[in-house]
């Protein structure tokens, strides 16, 4: 027998022997298998994608690209305070309208600000469903009518404030949406005893967490800058970047031609660059009060009276938030546990400071006797 020549084929259509013996295996598996492959229904381009058994009657119901998964959240942000109950708002729907209910798994996870992996929140399938770490406990679904999958989270923490993610899970479909939750409190920024620009980023989370607050937001620097905040020093904020809110503009603090503003320094290096911190604190469940003493105290003294008084010296955040959030106007210096000095003004008078409402500070004196700050809950 002779080989056949394929010469009278043009060049690119030419074969080679192992690619013709391939296109006659695959042609002969075709001719052999079940017709049924060519009986699968067929949609927009696609073959539906997935079978679901029915167990109780043996049916197969086939869903198709074409039904689409809608979950609904909320545009605007939502408003609370530390300590209270929150709903974050999240309902699923398909398009169109199914007739039998699908199982599907739901997924609440919190956005980091850092851009590092998102933290889990709660997942759930059916009935069943897990919360994990501080929000063990505090966080269930809603689940009040067909296609509700909010998420209600119980009292509240400073660390609860940011975005979330509401993830439905429908076999390999899934689908999302974002809630953005946030803390009505104060914004005020921080430096240790040591002295300006101390701080790196791990140092500047956890001395504003010692101050019973956490390390700000851009937004809540902004939001604080709009209500007037004003301070020259840079400080570090949740994103790693660095910053500081300007309302009226001067040669130190940008120059006099630079409009109000955030300034910023940009992302810096957590570890090897330092500055001080903005920190942000929400509603207290307790009461920050004046305790005074006809001799005063000292540090030490200050803290044993607090707590012979049921209490324990106050926090630098808690004292913002009892100004702030709570109206404590004092114009009398007190101790607080980190061994500053300071009082609250809410209505500016003669001999308690300037004219502006805030927080006076007298520094981290090493000597002398002041008055107690002390913080006692509710």
């Amino acid at each position: 027998m002779t080989e056949m020549s394929w010469d009278f084929l043009p060049h690119a259509c030419r074969l080679n022997h192992l690619q013709v013996m391939l296109l006659f295996l695959v042609a002969v598996i075709l001719l052999q298998t079940d017709n049924s492959l060519c009986d699968l229904p067929f949609y927009n381009g696609f073959y539906y994608n997935h079978v679901m058994n029915d167990k109780g009657n043996g049916n197969e119901e086939i869903h198709f690209n074409g039904v689409k998964l809608v979950v609904e959240t909320p545009g605007d942000p939502i408003f609370t305070h530390r300590g209270a109950n929150v709903t974050l708002s999240c309902h699923y729907h398909y398009d169109p309208q199914l007739v039998k209910s699908r199982k599907i798994r739901i997924k609440w996870s919190k956005l980091r600000e850092d851009s590092t992996k998102d933290k889990d929140v709660l997942v759930a399938a059916g009935l069943n469903h897990r919360s994990f770490g501080d929000f063990n406990g505090r966080a269930h679904l809603q689940q009040d009518s067909p296609g509700d999958v909010s998420l209600v989270i119980h009292d509240l923490r400073l660390h609860d404030r940011g975005k979330y993610r509401c993830e439905v899970i429908d076999g390999l479909e899934d689908e999302s949406g974002i809630v953005d939750l946030e803390l009505q409190g104060v914004v005020f920024p921080y430096q240790p005893h040591r002295g300006r620009y101390m701080l790196n980023f791990h140092e500047a989370k956890r001395t504003c967490e010692e101050q019973d607050a956490v390390i700000a937001s851009f937004e809540q620097l902004f939001k604080s800058w709009e209500e007037g905040l004003d301070w020259c020093n840079a400080g570090w904020l949740a994103d790693g970047t660095v910053q500081y809110p300007i309302t009226l503009s001067r040669e130190p603090c940008g120059g006099r031609g630079m409009a109000p503003g955030i300034r910023s320094y940009g992302e810096r290096h957590k570890s090897l660059h330092h500055f001080d911190v903005f920190c942000f604190s929400s509603y207290l469940k307790g009461e920050v009060y004046y305790l005074s003493h006809p001799q005063k105290f000292t540090l030490e003294e200050a803290k044993q009276a607090c707590q012979d008084d049921k209490a324990e010296i106050a926090k630098v955040g808690q004292l913002y938030s009892a100004w702030q959030l709570h109206r404590l106007d004092r114009c009398d210096a007190g101790w607080l546990a980190d061994g500053s000095v300071r009082y609250s003004i809410v209505s500016p008078r003669p001999k308690c400071g300037p004219p502006e409402p805030g927080v006076r500070s007298f520094g981290f004196p090493k000597r002398g006797k002041f008055g107690a700050y002390c913080y006692k809950m509710n």
